[in-house]
């Protein structure tokens, strides 16, 4: 029987640690959906990438399109099998031969895929170190945010690198999202530096869940990730961490605390237009733009 809206429901995050061979990340992801039914989950997030973690060439010569994605097959009968709620944090899709999209999945009970996200902001920075990251090379970023509904409350759909971009989560807030879903490949410099806090802060100045899986510790390609999934409370306190090595993250979920905190700090409500004063060529005037929220 379909839980009610907004009854309390358990969550579980699948931290992985991505190969280069998507039949292993297949065997991996599997092993721990099983896990988190065993544990009573309702709805089992993945981390970004669950498909490959790999260099641009070898991920290139291995994805394929959607309708022929083995992840993603092997998912949604997972789903239908465990009758549970699975959503992907992302897969690599080929988009074009020189492309890929960095798509998320949420899949119902029955194996229906009811939403799909293409990451919006792509990671193109350089770290301390000689770290490197140039996602708009590889992929093609998306232009759409998504909400979706499950039987417990309203889903804003976002991957990794959205999380610096606090105006998205604010229109996913603003759209009815109770949980904010942010699987998740940091890097471990910066997961040090920003991870828990930039977490901690969508939840709080949304009166939201945080739900990030995340990618941990050495790859086969080389690349390293920080790990520590998350479940956040509205309130900003942490209900469930991983550490750096696989393992199903699992909290019980009550989307009461949604309004609660929100009543609380009704501060959805609070948002107003303003100006802006900006300085013109001649230091002695002044003239107003307009910005949004």
């Amino acid at each position: 029987m379909s839980a009610a809206a907004g009854s309390a429901f358990k969550v579980a995050l699948v931290q992985m640690r991505s190969a280069m061979e998507p039949k292993a990340n297949i065997a991996a992801a599997l092993a721990a959906i099983e896990e988190a039914k065993s544990a009573g989950a309702d709805y089992v997030l993945t981390p970004e990438m669950t498909n490959i973690i790999a260099k641009r060439e070898r991920m290139m010569a291995t994805i394929v399109d959607e309708e022929r994605d083995p992840t993603l097959a092997a998912l949604r009968e997972a789903a239908r099998k465990h009758s549970l709620y699975i959503h992907i944090g992302s897969l690599a899709i080929r988009a074009s031969p020189e492309r890929a999209a960095n798509r998320s999945f949420l899949i119902d009970r029955r194996g229906d895929v009811v939403a799909r996200y293409d990451k919006i902001h792509m990671f193109d920075v350089d770290l301390a170190g000689g770290e490197s990251y140039r996602e708009s090379h590889s992929y093609r970023p998306g232009d759409l945010a998504v909400v979706a509904d499950l039987p417990w409350g309203r889903l804003g759909v976002t991957i990794c690198y959205d999380l610096r971009f606090p105006a998205l989560y604010r229109a996913l807030a603003e759209s009815g999202a109770s949980f904010l879903s942010i699987p998740s490949a940091f890097t471990k410099p910066t997961g040090e530096a920003h991870w828990h806090v930039l977490m901690r802060a969508r939840a709080i100045e949304n009166g939201c869940f945080v739900f990030a899986a995340a990618q941990g510790g050495r790859h086969e390609s080389g690349r390293e990730s920080f790990g520590h999934s998350l479940i956040v409370d509205p309130w900003g306190q942490i209900l469930a961490e991983g550490g750096t090595e696989p393992a199903v993250i699992l909290a019980d979920v009550d989307p009461a605390q949604v309004t609660a905190a929100r009543s609380r700090i009704p501060s959805l409500h609070h948002g107003r237009r303003f100006e802006m004063i900006e300085p013109l060529a001649e230091p002695t005037h002044l003239h107003a733009v307009r910005a949004p929220l």
